[in-house]
């Protein structure tokens, strides 16, 4: 399997590109907000990219969506209590890119799979964050967006955002997994579920 980070600025935002080693089929997850960077690992990697998984809709998860789907003519998939950001006009500011429109081609509920090539990940669904989040998970591995940091969580001062809710959803659906399962977040460096389930200070609370 082959997991490419792309640490994006100006907000260090994860976006990974995922894909099948053999067929080079793969799916990218949070295009930020440097569709150049994007292009050029896709190119060097020498991956095709079927799907766009949004893990939530905020600005610095989607900045360079539009770009990357008429980039590669992926299908672009999200939640649906988070379809609203990408649906709408993204004025820009504050460093973010400003977003045309853009219609989901899939919505994507708690329990469902996403595939690259021969890879399948299941969907879970983690609101707190936002209403719409989630996280994709297969054997070994999980893509958490901003539900879980290394010994952090996302913020949930924000529009959509609930810090019990939140709680609640890394508990109930995250820390239920594997200890050696590897967590990739949408900011900062990769953790595992065991080392989050003794040292995130939010988790004690």
């Amino acid at each position: 399997m082959i997991i490419e980070r792309l640490e994006l600025l100006p907000f260090g935002t994860n976006c990974y590109i995922v894909a099948d080693e053999t067929s080079k089929e793969g799916m990218l997850i949070d295009p930020g907000c440097d569709a150049p960077a994007i292009r050029q690992k896709i190119e060097e990697l020498g991956v095709s990219i079927r799907l766009i998984v949004l893990t939530h809709g905020h600005p610095d998860h989607i900045g360079a969506l539009k770009e990357m789907k008429d980039f590669t003519g992926a299908a672009v998939a999200i939640h649906p209590d988070d379809a609203m950001y990408i649906e709408s006009k993204q004025r820009g500011g504050f460093g973010f890119p400003s977003q045309e429109p853009v219609t989901p081609d899939r919505l994507l509920q708690d329990g469902d799979t996403v595939s690259a090539g021969s890879l399948s990940f299941r969907v879970i669904h983690t609101p707190g964050h936002t209403q719409g989040g989630i996280c994709l998970y297969r054997e070994g591995v999980v893509f958490t967006g901003d539900t879980l940091f290394r010994y952090s969580v996302g913020r949930y001062d924000m529009p959509g955002g609930d810090g019990r809710q939140e709680l609640t959803s890394i508990v109930q659906k995250l820390m239920v997994l594997p200890d050696e399962t590897i967590a990739y977040p949408g900011h900062g460096p990769a953790t595992t579920i065991g080392d989050e389930k003794e040292g995130n200070p939010f988790l004690r609370q």
